[in-house]
């Protein structure tokens, strides 16, 4: 295997999302060429189904169409795999499986171990995610195992996170829409938060550092999007 593996992205899950990682990822990379970027293969299918629907058992599942993009990416010869999304995670076992020898960096643990690093005293962080992320336990699993609470909104709040997350969507995220998913950030934080985690990857696209603060003081964001970003690009240039 090449020493700068080709970067295989199963994306559509949003398309903004995905535009997001491609252009956080292509401007993290140090080039002084055109030749020194990744060769990166993106399959931006935005017909996957609605992962929330699946894991609440209201719509299919989207498990054998992100297995064919694995393999789709694999055959135009994908070395790496990621996938920008975190609700498709509940279904990262099935892409792992049609990966085959071909590594997938989960989304999921690549967040949870940066934030540990980043804040290593960190006892507790608040989720802003979709409704299926919540539901599949992703975070709130993986974090308890790594000794951090949780945190999630809860009734309005999250309704209002999942209005916030299809306003990207829909291309309709105005900064009304913000301020609100920023409230509910700041009601996370007066829950217990030491932190806030954009569990969901278009939240970066509508907050970033220094867009949170309880009792005066600014709360940490971390960013899926750009925790990703930086592990995609360690591995992609590791050399082995």
């Amino acid at each position: 295997m090449s020493a700068r593996r080709v970067v295989g992205v199963i994306g559509g899950m949003g398309p903004d999302a995905t535009v997001d990682f491609f252009a956080k990822l292509v401007a993290a990379t140090r080039a002084g060429s055109d030749q020194d970027h990744l060769r990166i293969v993106i399959d931006n299918d935005p017909g996957v189904p609605d992962r929330t629907a699946a894991i609440e058992g209201r719509g299919e599942s989207p498990a054998p169409r992100l297995a064919a993009m694995a393999r789709g990416l694999v055959a135009q010869g994908a070395e790496l795999l990621v996938m920008p999304c975190n609700s498709a995670h509940a279904f990262a076992e099935t892409v792992r499986e049609a990966a085959g020898p071909v590594p997938f960096l989960d989304l999921i643990e690549t967040t949870v171990a940066a934030t540990r690093e980043r804040l290593p005293g960190v006892t507790a962080v608040g989720l802003l995610a979709t409704d299926g992320a919540l539901a599949a336990r992703l975070y709130q699993d993986a974090f308890e195992a790594a000794g951090v609470r949780a945190l999630v909104p809860l009734g309005d709040d999250q309704r209002t996170a999942m209005d916030a997350i299809y306003a990207v969507k829909r291309g309709s995220a105005d900064d009304a829409v913000r301020a609100r998913l920023r409230l509910v950030a700041e009601r996370l934080a007066a829950a217990g938060a030491e932190a806030i985690v954009a569990a969901c990857t278009e939240v970066p696209l509508l907050m970033a550092e220094g867009d949170v603060r309880h009792d005066g003081d600014v709360l940490p964001f971390v960013s899926s999007t750009d925790e990703l970003v930086r592990r995609t690009l360690a591995e992609a240039t590791a050399e082995g």
